[in-house]
Protein backbone atom coordinates (compact mmCIF):
# COMPACT_ATOMS: atom_id res chain seq x y z
CA UNK A 1 0.00 0.00 0.00
CA UNK A 2 1.48 3.72 -0.21
CA UNK A 3 1.65 5.33 2.83
CA UNK A 4 2.51 8.71 1.05
CA UNK A 5 6.28 9.01 2.97
CA UNK A 6 7.96 11.88 2.51
CA UNK A 7 10.88 12.28 0.39
CA UNK A 8 13.41 11.82 3.43
CA UNK A 9 11.34 9.11 4.92
CA UNK A 10 11.93 7.18 1.88
CA UNK A 11 15.44 7.65 1.91
CA UNK A 12 14.91 6.31 5.48
CA UNK A 13 13.24 3.36 4.82
CA UNK A 14 15.64 2.46 1.90
CA UNK A 15 18.49 3.02 3.76
CA UNK A 16 17.37 0.71 6.41
CA UNK A 17 15.92 -1.66 3.95
CA UNK A 18 19.34 -1.61 2.44
CA UNK A 19 21.44 -1.90 5.66
CA UNK A 20 19.09 -4.91 6.89
CA UNK A 21 19.26 -6.70 3.22
CA UNK A 22 23.26 -6.19 2.70
CA UNK A 23 24.94 -6.33 6.61
CA UNK A 24 22.48 -7.45 8.80
CA UNK A 25 20.48 -10.48 7.07
CA UNK A 26 23.71 -12.20 6.18
CA UNK A 27 24.49 -12.57 9.99
CA UNK A 28 21.43 -12.71 11.70
CA UNK A 29 21.61 -16.67 12.15
CA UNK A 30 25.21 -16.07 13.90
CA UNK A 31 24.36 -13.92 16.23
CA UNK A 32 21.48 -16.38 17.45
CA UNK A 33 23.96 -18.45 17.76
CA UNK A 34 27.09 -17.24 20.00
CA UNK A 35 24.40 -14.19 21.48
CA UNK A 36 27.05 -11.36 20.80
CA UNK A 37 26.32 -8.14 21.30
CA UNK A 38 26.13 -6.41 17.27
CA UNK A 39 28.49 -3.56 18.15
CA UNK A 40 29.87 -3.22 14.43
CA UNK A 41 25.78 -3.10 13.73
CA UNK A 42 25.21 -0.67 15.94
CA UNK A 43 28.42 1.98 14.27
CA UNK A 44 26.94 0.75 11.09
CA UNK A 45 23.57 2.16 12.07
CA UNK A 46 25.34 5.06 13.77
CA UNK A 47 27.37 6.43 10.87
CA UNK A 48 24.45 6.20 8.69
CA UNK A 49 22.40 8.52 11.62
CA UNK A 50 19.51 6.47 12.05
CA UNK A 51 20.10 7.17 15.87
CA UNK A 52 19.12 10.16 15.01
CA UNK A 53 15.46 10.21 13.14
CA UNK A 54 13.99 10.54 15.92
CA UNK A 55 15.94 13.34 17.73
CA UNK A 56 14.85 16.90 17.20
CA UNK A 57 17.61 18.67 15.42
CA UNK A 58 18.55 20.75 18.40
CA UNK A 59 20.10 18.25 20.03
CA UNK A 60 22.06 16.55 16.89
CA UNK A 61 19.28 15.01 15.42
CA UNK A 62 17.49 14.65 12.07
CA UNK A 63 14.39 16.08 13.16
CA UNK A 64 11.77 13.20 12.69
CA UNK A 65 9.85 11.72 15.15
CA UNK A 66 8.60 8.37 16.07
CA UNK A 67 7.10 7.45 12.92
CA UNK A 68 10.73 7.63 11.53
CA UNK A 69 11.91 5.40 13.93
CA UNK A 70 9.23 2.97 13.84
CA UNK A 71 10.34 3.15 9.67
CA UNK A 72 13.40 2.28 10.42
CA UNK A 73 12.64 -0.73 13.31
CA UNK A 74 9.78 -1.81 10.79
CA UNK A 75 12.86 -2.78 7.96
CA UNK A 76 15.85 -4.19 10.20
CA UNK A 77 13.47 -6.86 12.30
CA UNK A 78 12.76 -7.88 9.27
CA UNK A 79 16.17 -9.12 8.94
CA UNK A 80 16.73 -9.80 12.67
CA UNK A 81 14.87 -8.24 15.79
CA UNK A 82 17.56 -8.83 18.03
CA UNK A 83 19.78 -6.20 16.06
CA UNK A 84 16.46 -4.06 15.58
CA UNK A 85 15.56 -4.39 19.39
CA UNK A 86 19.16 -3.07 20.12
CA UNK A 87 18.82 -0.26 17.59
CA UNK A 88 15.44 0.24 19.46
CA UNK A 89 15.80 0.16 22.96
CA UNK A 90 18.14 3.24 22.89
CA UNK A 91 15.28 5.53 21.77
CA UNK A 92 12.97 3.91 24.98
CA UNK A 93 15.81 4.97 27.02
CA UNK A 94 16.09 8.15 25.37
CA UNK A 95 12.91 9.48 25.13
CA UNK A 96 12.17 9.76 28.71
CA UNK A 97 15.22 12.45 28.50
CA UNK A 98 13.63 14.30 25.72
CA UNK A 99 9.89 14.35 27.33
CA UNK A 100 11.06 15.38 30.67
CA UNK A 101 14.63 16.42 31.02
CA UNK A 102 15.79 20.04 31.88
CA UNK A 103 17.57 21.96 29.01
CA UNK A 104 20.76 21.18 30.43
CA UNK A 105 19.97 17.06 30.75
CA UNK A 106 18.88 17.37 26.83
CA UNK A 107 21.90 19.04 25.85
CA UNK A 108 24.39 17.07 27.69
CA UNK A 109 22.79 13.27 26.99
CA UNK A 110 20.68 13.59 23.66
CA UNK A 111 23.69 14.55 21.79
CA UNK A 112 25.47 10.79 22.51
CA UNK A 113 22.08 9.16 22.01
CA UNK A 114 21.74 11.25 18.34
CA UNK A 115 24.55 10.20 17.14
CA UNK A 116 25.19 6.42 18.57
CA UNK A 117 28.04 7.64 20.34
CA UNK A 118 26.43 6.40 23.44
CA UNK A 119 23.39 4.08 24.02
CA UNK A 120 20.75 4.12 26.17
CA UNK A 121 18.00 1.87 28.15
CA UNK A 122 15.14 1.94 30.15
CA UNK A 123 15.09 0.17 33.80
CA UNK A 124 11.83 -0.29 35.28
CA UNK A 125 11.19 -3.77 35.51
CA UNK A 126 12.57 -5.54 38.82
CA UNK A 127 11.61 -9.11 40.00
CA UNK A 128 8.32 -8.32 41.73
CA UNK A 129 7.14 -5.34 39.39
CA UNK A 130 6.28 -6.45 35.84
CA UNK A 131 2.99 -6.42 35.05
CA UNK A 132 2.81 -4.40 38.26
CA UNK A 133 4.91 -1.58 37.62
CA UNK A 134 3.75 0.29 40.76
CA UNK A 135 5.23 -2.47 43.47
CA UNK A 136 9.12 -1.50 42.07
CA UNK A 137 11.24 -1.78 45.42
CA UNK A 138 14.59 -0.23 44.47
CA UNK A 139 14.56 2.59 46.80
CA UNK A 140 16.13 6.02 45.95
CA UNK A 141 17.34 8.38 49.52
CA UNK A 142 18.00 11.91 49.29
CA UNK A 143 21.01 12.81 50.19
CA UNK A 144 22.26 16.08 50.65
CA UNK A 145 23.22 17.15 46.75
CA UNK A 146 23.04 12.93 45.95
CA UNK A 147 20.43 10.39 45.42
CA UNK A 148 21.02 6.96 46.65
CA UNK A 149 20.12 4.13 44.74
CA UNK A 150 19.53 0.63 46.19
CA UNK A 151 17.80 -2.04 44.50
CA UNK A 152 17.67 -4.33 41.29
CA UNK A 153 16.02 -4.09 38.27
CA UNK A 154 15.35 -7.55 35.74
CA UNK A 155 15.21 -8.22 32.17
CA UNK A 156 16.87 -4.58 30.91
CA UNK A 157 17.53 -4.34 27.14
CA UNK A 158 20.90 -2.95 26.63
CA UNK A 159 22.16 -4.06 29.90
CA UNK A 160 25.93 -4.20 30.62
CA UNK A 161 25.94 -2.39 26.97
CA UNK A 162 24.38 1.20 27.19
CA UNK A 163 26.09 3.79 28.67
CA UNK A 164 22.86 5.93 29.81
CA UNK A 165 19.89 4.55 32.21
CA UNK A 166 16.90 5.94 32.67
CA UNK A 167 15.96 4.17 36.48
CA UNK A 168 12.45 4.37 38.19
CA UNK A 169 12.99 3.93 41.75
CA UNK A 170 10.62 4.98 44.49
CA UNK A 171 11.10 7.54 47.53
CA UNK A 172 8.66 5.89 49.76
CA UNK A 173 7.55 2.11 48.49
CA UNK A 174 4.18 2.81 51.02
CA UNK A 175 2.84 5.42 48.16
CA UNK A 176 2.97 3.04 45.81
CA UNK A 177 3.05 4.66 42.29
CA UNK A 178 3.07 8.07 43.72
CA UNK A 179 6.27 7.53 45.55
CA UNK A 180 8.31 6.64 42.05
CA UNK A 181 10.81 9.27 40.56
CA UNK A 182 12.93 8.69 37.49
CA UNK A 183 16.68 9.55 37.59
CA UNK A 184 19.57 9.55 35.15
CA UNK A 185 22.35 6.98 36.02
CA UNK A 186 25.75 6.67 33.68
CA UNK A 187 27.56 3.62 33.47
CA UNK A 188 30.46 3.91 35.84
CA UNK A 189 28.88 5.29 38.72
CA UNK A 190 30.66 3.63 41.94
CA UNK A 191 28.02 0.90 43.10
CA UNK A 192 26.02 0.75 39.58
CA UNK A 193 26.64 -2.98 38.45
CA UNK A 194 25.50 -5.66 36.10
CA UNK A 195 24.23 -8.96 36.84
CA UNK A 196 24.68 -12.34 34.31
CA UNK A 197 23.61 -11.78 30.43
CA UNK A 198 19.89 -13.68 30.39
CA UNK A 199 19.97 -16.76 27.75
CA UNK A 200 16.47 -15.75 25.99
CA UNK A 201 14.60 -17.87 23.31
CA UNK A 202 14.79 -15.10 21.12
CA UNK A 203 16.32 -11.94 20.17
CA UNK A 204 19.82 -13.20 20.92
CA UNK A 205 22.04 -10.61 19.59
CA UNK A 206 20.08 -8.19 21.93
CA UNK A 207 22.14 -7.89 26.21
CA UNK A 208 19.44 -8.68 28.66
CA UNK A 209 20.89 -7.94 32.34
CA UNK A 210 19.88 -7.25 35.31
CA UNK A 211 20.90 -3.99 37.30
CA UNK A 212 22.34 -3.72 40.30
CA UNK A 213 22.64 -0.47 42.69
CA UNK A 214 24.41 -0.82 46.03
CA UNK A 215 25.27 2.61 47.42
CA UNK A 216 24.94 3.99 44.39
CA UNK A 217 25.14 7.76 44.79
CA UNK A 218 23.85 10.06 41.64
CA UNK A 219 23.51 13.83 41.47
CA UNK A 220 20.51 15.60 41.91
CA UNK A 221 21.46 16.80 38.99
CA UNK A 222 20.24 13.47 37.13
CA UNK A 223 16.84 14.01 38.78
CA UNK A 224 14.18 13.85 36.12
CA UNK A 225 11.35 15.52 36.16
CA UNK A 226 10.58 15.92 40.18
CA UNK A 227 10.30 13.61 43.20
CA UNK A 228 7.14 11.07 42.29
CA UNK A 229 6.67 11.59 38.92
CA UNK A 230 8.49 8.57 38.12
CA UNK A 231 5.35 6.87 37.34
CA UNK A 232 4.23 9.10 35.17
CA UNK A 233 7.28 9.23 33.34
CA UNK A 234 7.19 5.61 32.55
CA UNK A 235 3.58 5.65 31.56
CA UNK A 236 4.03 8.26 29.00
CA UNK A 237 7.25 7.15 27.73
CA UNK A 238 5.30 4.02 27.01
CA UNK A 239 2.54 5.07 25.21
CA UNK A 240 5.18 7.12 23.09
CA UNK A 241 7.15 3.68 22.49
CA UNK A 242 5.18 0.99 21.93
CA UNK A 243 4.53 1.72 18.40
CA UNK A 244 8.10 0.63 18.30
CA UNK A 245 7.31 -2.91 19.48
CA UNK A 246 4.43 -2.99 16.77
CA UNK A 247 6.71 -1.89 14.49
CA UNK A 248 9.61 -5.10 15.49
CA UNK A 249 6.58 -7.30 15.33
CA UNK A 250 5.32 -5.71 11.56
CA UNK A 251 9.10 -6.39 10.79
CA UNK A 252 9.55 -9.70 11.89
CA UNK A 253 6.16 -10.88 10.24
CA UNK A 254 7.08 -9.47 6.98
CA UNK A 255 10.02 -10.68 6.84
CA UNK A 256 8.46 -14.85 7.39
CA UNK A 257 6.19 -13.96 4.85
CA UNK A 258 9.32 -13.22 2.17
CA UNK A 259 10.80 -16.17 3.48
CA UNK A 260 7.48 -18.11 3.16
CA UNK A 261 6.56 -17.24 -0.09
CA UNK A 262 9.78 -17.66 -1.72
CA UNK A 263 9.75 -21.18 -0.32
CA UNK A 264 6.16 -21.58 -1.42
CA UNK A 265 7.53 -20.69 -5.19
CA UNK A 266 10.48 -23.21 -5.23
CA UNK A 267 9.14 -26.81 -3.27
CA UNK A 268 7.66 -28.86 -5.16
CA UNK A 269 5.26 -31.49 -4.01
CA UNK A 270 3.06 -33.76 -5.91
CA UNK A 271 4.13 -32.40 -9.34
CA UNK A 272 3.92 -28.89 -8.45
CA UNK A 273 5.30 -25.48 -7.02
CA UNK A 274 2.78 -25.55 -3.27
CA UNK A 275 2.27 -22.15 -3.47
CA UNK A 276 -0.08 -23.46 -6.42
CA UNK A 277 -2.08 -25.29 -3.86
CA UNK A 278 -5.01 -23.05 -2.84
CA UNK A 279 -4.52 -23.92 0.80
CA UNK A 280 -0.88 -22.52 0.83
CA UNK A 281 -2.62 -19.75 -1.32
CA UNK A 282 -4.75 -18.74 1.53
CA UNK A 283 -2.63 -19.26 4.39
CA UNK A 284 -0.01 -16.56 2.22
CA UNK A 285 -3.25 -14.46 1.75
CA UNK A 286 -4.21 -14.06 5.30
CA UNK A 287 -0.46 -13.68 6.42
CA UNK A 288 -0.37 -10.56 3.82
CA UNK A 289 -3.77 -9.00 4.55
CA UNK A 290 -3.08 -9.14 8.48
CA UNK A 291 0.62 -7.73 8.30
CA UNK A 292 -1.01 -4.82 5.74
CA UNK A 293 -3.80 -4.04 8.52
CA UNK A 294 -1.00 -3.84 11.53
CA UNK A 295 1.48 -1.44 9.12
CA UNK A 296 -1.89 0.42 8.55
CA UNK A 297 -2.30 0.60 12.00
CA UNK A 298 0.69 1.18 12.98
CA UNK A 299 1.66 4.21 10.75
CA UNK A 300 -1.31 6.05 11.78
CA UNK A 301 -0.98 5.56 15.57
CA UNK A 302 3.03 6.96 14.93
CA UNK A 303 1.72 9.77 13.21
CA UNK A 304 -0.86 10.41 15.58
CA UNK A 305 2.02 10.49 18.58
CA UNK A 306 3.76 12.75 16.61
CA UNK A 307 1.15 15.12 15.42
CA UNK A 308 1.11 16.02 19.33
CA UNK A 309 -1.96 14.56 20.59
CA UNK A 310 -1.60 13.33 24.26
CA UNK A 311 -4.89 11.19 24.60
CA UNK A 312 -2.07 7.91 22.98
CA UNK A 313 -2.24 5.21 25.62
CA UNK A 314 -5.41 3.65 24.35
CA UNK A 315 -4.30 3.62 20.60
CA UNK A 316 -0.40 2.77 21.52
CA UNK A 317 -1.74 -0.40 23.30
CA UNK A 318 -3.87 -1.30 20.30
CA UNK A 319 -1.07 -1.13 17.81
CA UNK A 320 1.50 -3.20 20.24
CA UNK A 321 -1.46 -5.57 20.42
CA UNK A 322 -2.62 -6.50 17.47
CA UNK A 323 0.92 -6.36 15.47
CA UNK A 324 2.24 -8.69 18.22
CA UNK A 325 -0.51 -11.16 17.56
CA UNK A 326 -0.43 -10.89 14.12
CA UNK A 327 3.71 -11.46 14.52
CA UNK A 328 3.01 -14.55 16.54
CA UNK A 329 -0.01 -15.93 13.88
CA UNK A 330 2.40 -15.21 10.99
CA UNK A 331 5.66 -17.06 11.93
CA UNK A 332 3.73 -19.73 13.19
CA UNK A 333 2.06 -20.01 9.40
CA UNK A 334 5.73 -19.88 7.93
CA UNK A 335 6.96 -22.33 10.07
CA UNK A 336 3.26 -24.58 8.79
CA UNK A 337 4.41 -23.97 5.18
CA UNK A 338 8.01 -24.76 5.56
CA UNK A 339 6.90 -28.02 7.08
CA UNK A 340 9.61 -29.79 8.93
CA UNK A 341 12.37 -27.70 7.18
CA UNK A 342 10.64 -24.97 9.03
CA UNK A 343 11.27 -26.37 12.42
CA UNK A 344 15.33 -26.82 11.64
CA UNK A 345 17.41 -23.83 12.42
CA UNK A 346 19.08 -24.25 9.02
CA UNK A 347 15.82 -21.99 7.76
CA UNK A 348 15.38 -18.73 9.59
CA UNK A 349 11.41 -18.64 10.25
CA UNK A 350 12.24 -21.22 13.46
CA UNK A 351 13.94 -17.78 14.52
CA UNK A 352 11.74 -15.94 13.37
CA UNK A 353 9.21 -17.64 15.57
CA UNK A 354 10.92 -17.57 18.52
CA UNK A 355 11.62 -14.10 18.05
CA UNK A 356 8.04 -12.70 17.51
CA UNK A 357 6.97 -14.25 20.97
CA UNK A 358 8.68 -11.68 23.08
CA UNK A 359 6.65 -8.72 21.43
CA UNK A 360 3.67 -10.04 22.62
CA UNK A 361 5.37 -9.93 26.43
CA UNK A 362 8.08 -6.80 26.38
CA UNK A 363 6.61 -3.03 26.98
CA UNK A 364 3.83 -4.59 28.57
CA UNK A 365 2.29 -8.04 28.30
CA UNK A 366 -0.74 -8.25 25.53
CA UNK A 367 -3.32 -8.63 28.66
CA UNK A 368 -2.36 -5.83 30.10
CA UNK A 369 -2.81 -3.95 26.50
CA UNK A 370 -6.18 -5.52 26.89
CA UNK A 371 -7.14 -3.96 30.06
CA UNK A 372 -5.42 -0.44 28.89
CA UNK A 373 -7.88 -0.51 25.67
CA UNK A 374 -10.74 -1.95 27.78
CA UNK A 375 -10.84 0.61 30.42
CA UNK A 376 -10.07 3.37 27.96
CA UNK A 377 -13.43 1.72 25.59
CA UNK A 378 -15.54 1.91 28.40
CA UNK A 379 -14.61 5.43 30.30
CA UNK A 380 -15.23 6.72 26.76
CA UNK A 381 -18.77 4.65 26.74
CA UNK A 382 -19.34 6.24 30.49
CA UNK A 383 -18.61 10.02 29.19
CA UNK A 384 -21.00 9.48 26.17
CA UNK A 385 -23.92 8.89 28.73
Amino acid sequence: MNYFLTEEQEIIKELSAKIADEKIAPRAAEFDETEEFPWDLMKILADSDLFAVWVPEEYGGLGGGVFEQCLVVEELSRACAGVAVSYAASALGGFPILMFGREEQKQKFMPDIASGAKLAAFALTEPDAGSDAGNIRTTAVRDGDYYVLNGTKQWITNGGEADIYTVIATLDPSKGPRGMTAFIVEKGTPGFDFGKKEKKMGIRASATRELIFKDCRIPSDNLLDREGKGFLVAMRTLDRTRPGVAAQAVGIAQGALDKAAEYATSRVQFGKKIGEFQAIEHMLADMATQIEAARSLVYNVARMIDSGERDISKASAMAKLFASDVAMRVTCDAVQIFGGYGYMRDYPVEKMMRDAKITQIYEGTNQIQRSIIGSAVVKEALRRR
